[in-house]
Parts: structure tokens; sequence; C-alpha cells
């Protein structure tokens, strides 16, 4: 490469200042979606953040302080006009936005811990329509004010694509979920849309928690990733930011696995 073709870099192809966002999901301090918040921050982008109920309000109110978020407001994609409100606030305040992260997933809890032979057909819908069709919703939302291209990711889990003791129901909604990245990735392309399905490794948060035998669960990802470590949610956040920025403008369709290396293990 020559001195010449260095020098034709933009300066600011790994910055988001400027940039708008919206991101869905925070529900603490632990969560993988305010991992992403605060990398998007970081790099200079201003949010506007959700939160699920008055229940959850107290734990991620600090939070949209701290991010100095100008837009704050709840979102339960399962209430009528709580996921459109939250981009028509971005339309006014902001005119458009630059990336949208949807970090939601639910299962009834009887679905989640049983087999899938035994899932009910309304809690399987239920999982299908919180943590697959939202994602597909938002997607829809963001397209008209992404004027200028933009991100769109959704947070997935190795268990779309193997078998994951325990995960039980959430493997087919999340493998539905990737799938419906691949599609959108196609449809939203011509617009400089990309769209990305983030799969980080097993992370200790509240949604996980769920799951039977996580503990088990982490100690055989760290066992068997190449890296033999676990995965941050700092560390989901600054991959997943790297890709909002103009650096990712060619990077769409995939699924990013931030896992240490454990997807590629037999």
């Amino acid at each position: 490469m020559s001195e010449s073709d260095i020098l034709s870099f933009d300066p600011h192809a790994r910055s988001l200042e400027g940039k708008k966002g919206v991101v869905l999901g925070i529900a603490n301090r632990q969560s993988i979606a305010y991992g992403c918040a605060a990398a998007f921050r970081f790099l200079g982008a201003e949010l506007a953040l959700t939160y699920l109920n008055d229940r959850a309000k107290p734990y991620v109110e600090p939070i949209a302080e701290e991010l100095e978020a100008p837009i704050f407001l709840p979102c339960d994609v399962e209430q009528e006009g709580q996921l459109e409100a939250v981009f028509e606030a971005a339309e006014q305040r902001w005119g458009g936005i630059d990336f949208a992260l949807h970090s939601i997933a639910f299962a009834p809890k009887e679905d989640l811990h049983g087999r899938l032979l035994e899932s009910s057909s309304a809690g399987f819908a239920q999982a299908m329509d919180i943590s697959c069709h939202s994602f597909v919703r938002m997607a829809r939302l963001a397209e008209p004010l992404m004027n200028h291209g933009g991100a769109i990711f959704a947070m997935s889990y190795y268990g779309a694509e193997k078998v994951v003791p325990h995960y039980n129901v959430m493997g087919p909604v999340k493998a539905a979920l990737e799938c419906s990245v691949r599609y959108l990735a196609h449809e939203l392309g011509p617009k400089d849309i990309r769209v990305h399905a983030i799969s980080p490794g097993p992370i200790r948060t509240r949604a996980a928690s769920g799951i039977n035998e996580f503990d088990e669960l982490l100690a055989r990802a760290e066992t068997r990733a190449p890296r033999h470590q676990l995965v941050t949610i700092k560390d989901v956040g600054i991959a997943t930011a790297a890709l909002a920025t103009p650096a990712g403008h060619l990077v769409t369709g995939n699924t990013i696995y931030i896992d240490g290396g454990y997807h590629v293990m037999g």
C-alpha cells in the first residue's frame, strides 16, 4: 500500500461523532444493550434509550443520565404504539437516525424450561413475536429515518445454529431472527442500510439467568473457547459499535460471533 493510499483513508471512519441511534433492551448495567450503548456513546453518538416498564425504569434511568440520552421512553413491544413512539421521538428531535439496536428476548418460563417438543403454541408465538418479529418491526420503523444509510443490529446466540442444552424454544426463535437478518440485509442493502446479527458468548445477564444450568454453560464456554476466557458486555459493545461506523459500510447480512472463538469448535 502506497503512502497516498494510506492518506486517503477517512479520518472519521472509526467515529460515530454526529451520529444518532436507538437502543432497545437495556434492563440494567449487566445488560448487553448497556455495553453497546456505552460504546456507541464513547465513539461520539447521541442515543435514544428505552426501558420496559415502571418497574424497570429506576434501573435504566441512571444509565440514560450517564450516557446523556436526550430521548428516554418506555418500550414494551407487546404494547401497541410504544415502539412507534420511540421512533417518532427520534424523528422529531433528529430528523433521522444512523443505527438501531434490538436486544430484546423473551419466552414464558414453562416453555423455556421445557422441551421444545412440549412447547405451547401460545408460548412459542409470544417468544417469536417479542424476540424476532419485533426486530422486523423495528427495522421497518428505522428504514425511513435512515436516508443516508445506517446499521441495524439484533442480538442472537450460538443456540440458533447448534443445539445448546436447555436453550430449548429459544433456539428456533433465534434461528428465525438470524434468517430475518439475512433477508432484511437483502431488502435494505440498496439503501445502504446494513443489518447484523451479533452473537455473543454466554454472559451473566438477567435474561440468561432464566436458562437452566447456566453456570455449566459458562464453564464450558470458557474451557472450550480458543481464547479460554468469557466475553464481557464491553467486548460486545465495542465490536458492535465498530460495525456502526463508516468502517463497516460493506459488512452486512452476517452473524458476527463475539465469543472468543467458541463457535468454531466441534
